[in-house]
C-alpha cells in the first residue's frame, strides 16, 4: 500500500524540525506545498496538492510532504495510508510572535495607529488596565481573558513607539529586562536560597528592590497618582512590612486618618463592591418604581424608601 507522511511544522520556527522529523524527510521524494519547509531542497506543489500526492504516492510507494493537519485530514480520504510526523510545534508564548507582526502592520498600514504616541495612549493603558481589574472582581473568566489581551495590546504598542524614538528598545528588551529582574528578585528559586515562606520572600524582594533603584526611603517609587485608597494601603503595607510599628500609624482622629487606618490589601476590592451593590439597588428601586409607572426623577424620599426593600438580585 502506498504511503503519505505529512511533517506538521511551525510556521514560526522556520527550519527547526525534530529528530522524528529529519528521520521522516529521508523517507521518500520531499514535497512541500507552496512556501513550507523554508530552505529544504523539496518540490513545490501548487493547484490540486491532494490530487498530485495521491499520484506521486501511487508511482513512489512513500512520499513525504510538508504540511499541516488540516492537509493531513484531507489526504485521508484518498487510497495512500497517511502518516503524521511533528517535526515542530509552537512553543509556549509562540502566538507572541505573531502580535509583533500585527503591532508592525497596524503601526505601517493603519491611519489611526500610525498617529498614535506614547502620550495619546496613556489614558487607554489606564483604561484597559480598569477593564481587567473590574472583570477580576465580577469573577469573570472570559471577560478576563479578553481584557488582559487588551492590556497587553498597550505594552507591546508602547514597545513599538519606543523602536521610532532617539533611544530606541523593544518588545524583547521588555521581556529581557522582565524575566532579569525576577531572576535577580527570586533568589530563592533561581539561586538556591532558604527561606522560611512568603514574608521572608517579601523581605528579600523589598531589600533587592531598594538596592537596585539606590532609593532611600522605603516609600520611593510609590506613584502618588494611586487612587487615594490604593495609595493608603500602600503606604501602610510598605511600612508595616519594614517594621514600623503600628502605634506610629496615623490614629484614626481626621476622616482622612480613619479612611488611612480602614487601608488593607482588600480594601479597594470591598469599597467597590460596596459601591457597585450601592448602585444596583440604586436600579433595582428604580426599576420598581417604572414598573408601577412612577418616573424615578420624581421620587421624594418616601417613595424612595418604599422601592429600596426590593432585592436587587430579583
Amino acid at each position: 500500500m502506498s504511503r503519505i507522511i505529512v511533517i506538521t511544522t511551525s510556521p514560526r520556527l522556520p527550519g527547526l524540525l525534530s529528530a522524528a522529523g529529519w528521520e521522516a524527510v529521508g523517507s521518500g521524494p520531499l514535497y512541500a506545498v507552496e512556501d513550507t519547509a523554508p530552505g529544504l531542497d523539496v518540490i513545490r506543489l501548487a493547484g490540486d496538492v491532494i490530487e498530485q500526492l495521491q499520484a506521486a504516492a501511487a508511482e513512489h510507494g512513500t512520499v513525504v510532504c510538508f504540511g499541516d493537519a488540516e492537509l493531513a485530514g484531507k489526504l485521508r480520504g484518498g487510497t495512500a495510508e497517511i502518516e503524521v510526523v511533528v517535526g515542530s510545534a509552537d512553543p509556549p508564548g509562540a502566538r507572541l510572535l505573531d502580535m509583533v507582526g500585527v503591532m508592525d502592520r497596524l503601526r505601517r498600514e493603519c491611519p489611526w495607529d500610525s498617529k498614535q504616541t506614547h502620550e495619546s495612549l496613556k489614558q487607554y493603558l489606564l483604561e484597559e488596565a480598569y477593564e481587567a481589574y473590574d472583570a477580576l472582581q465580577d469573577g469573570d473568566s472570559v471577560a478576563l481573558r479578553e481584557e488582559l489581551g487588551d492590556v497587553l495590546f498597550q505594552v507591546f504598542f508602547h514597545a513599538r513607539l519606543a523602536e521610532e524614538s532617539d533611544t530606541p528598545w523593544s518588545i524583547d528588551d521588555v521581556a529581557a529586562d522582565l524575566a532579569d529582574k525576577l531572576i535577580r528578585r527570586h533568589p530563592h528559586v533561581f539561586d538556591g536560597l532558604a527561606v522560611s515562606g512568603a514574608d521572608e520572600v517579601n523581605a528579600n524582594w523589598d531589600k533587592i528592590k531598594r538596592a537596585e533603584k539606590q532609593r532611600n526611603s522605603i516609600f520611593d517609587g510609590i506613584p502618588e497618582s494611586l487612587p487615594a485608597l490604593v495609595l493608603a494601603e500602600t503606604l501602610r503595607r510598605k511600612a508595616i512590612r519594614a517594621g514600623v510599628p503600628e502605634e506610629l500609624l496615623p490614629a484614626g482622629d481626621s476622616a482622612g486618618e480613619r479612611l488611612f487606618t480602614a487601608a488593607h490589601d482588600d480594601a479597594e476590592a470591598e469599597l467597590r463592591a460596596t459601591a457597585r451593590g450601592f448602585r444596583d439597588r440604586v436600579a433595582a428601586a428604580e426599576n420598581a418604581a417604572r414598573a408601577d409607572g412612577v418616573d424615578p426623577s420624581t421620587m421624594d424620599a418616601a417613595a424612595w424608601r418604599r422601592y429600596w426593600t426590593v432585592n436587587p438580585e430579583t
